[in-house]
């Protein structure tokens, strides 16, 4: 069951998915997308390498409270407007902390995938004195803004995107979701129903909207903000990216690795933007050896950077 942080009024709700004891990890979702779409395989994965696992819904996802429609458009042109038209990046960022301090932590290890990397990172930047570490994978430069960020994008995608079409039902939303999935998927990588179900079932249960509300995710892009740059992070940084990625084209991450200092960089080939099975212990031995990084001690997992 789903607890409860409150910045200033707004609902944020976030859940305990186990490793209790360990180190402090906090889970950072997509556009969109709700906790949900973390994969137990994966986080199962993080527990065994001993992370106390904590996933959160950002504001206007999953549980979390959903702000009122004002006529923001499509995802794709509230990215590019130059006002926000509900709130500002840092608002998201604020989000974040006051999860940390529901849970009654001072630090965390930050890990972000698509849309929740953008955010980590500028939680990162934000709020550098509460990350142990940060972890972003598919994700874009903080430091990109407006038209720059399309440069990383793949039009195609975002087509296929706009094409997609399904009944309000719940077998529409299944097939929404598989479709979203196979989308994200790298090219020839199978992606069957029981990859997705489990991620539908638990909305379904929880009464949530799924992937259906393009204004919220409106609002979520549209957020702008107006903090540091990337060169301002001090927590030791990793970024992943799949180099098969049909979304986002893979200099989105050396982009990162590059302006932050330190920063490591491995590219997977044959990974997609969908969190497969067949990245879920990768990701869980790198986030191990970046911890560990963190900490100051010797890994026992030597990732291979590129």
């Amino acid at each position: 069951m789903p607890r409860f942080a409150d910045n200033d009024g707004i609902r944020i709700a976030f859940e305990d998915l186990g490793g209790a004891g360990g180190d402090p990890l906090l889970l950072v979702m997509g556009l969109g997308a709700s906790r949900f779409w973390w994969p137990d395989g994966l986080v199962g994965e993080l527990v065994r390498r001993g992370f106390h696992v904590v996933a959160y819904d950002q504001r206007d996802a999953g549980q979390s409270t959903h702000l009122p429609d004002r006529g923001v458009g499509p995802p794709v042109a509230a990215l590019l407007r130059r006002t926000a038209p509900a709130y500002s990046a840092e608002d998201l960022t604020d989000d974040a902390v006051a999860v940390l301090d529901a849970l009654g932590r001072e630090r965390a290890h930050l890990f972000g995938h698509s849309m929740g990397g953008l955010v980590a990172q500028r939680i990162a930047i934000r709020h550098r004195e509460r990350v142990l570490s940060l972890a972003t994978s598919s994700a874009v430069p903080s430091d990109a803004k407006g038209l720059s960020v399309l440069r990383y994008l793949r039009p195609a995608t975002l087509a296929r995107f706009a094409s997609l079409r399904y009944p309000d039902t719940p077998q529409g939303n299944f097939a929404l979701a598989l479709s979203v999935a196979r989308i994200l998927a790298a090219p020839g990588q199978h992606i069957d129903e029981r990859d997705v179900r489990g991620f539908v079932d638990k909305e379904t249960a929880h009464q949530v909207a799924g992937l259906r509300d393009q204004k919220a995710q409106s609002r979520q892009i549209g957020a702008k903000w107006n903090g540091g740059s990337l060169a301002q992070i001090t927590a030791p940084t990793l970024v992943l990216h799949g180099e098969q990625d049909p979304l986002l084209r893979v200099t989105a991450a050396r982009d990162i690795a590059a302006a932050v200092p330190g920063a490591s960089l491995r590219t997977l080939p044959g990974v997609g933007h969908f969190l497969g099975v067949d990245v879920w212990a990768t990701y869980a031995d790198e986030l191990r050896a970046l911890a560990y990084r963190a900490d100051g001690q010797s890994p026992t997992v030597e990732p291979t950077h590129r």
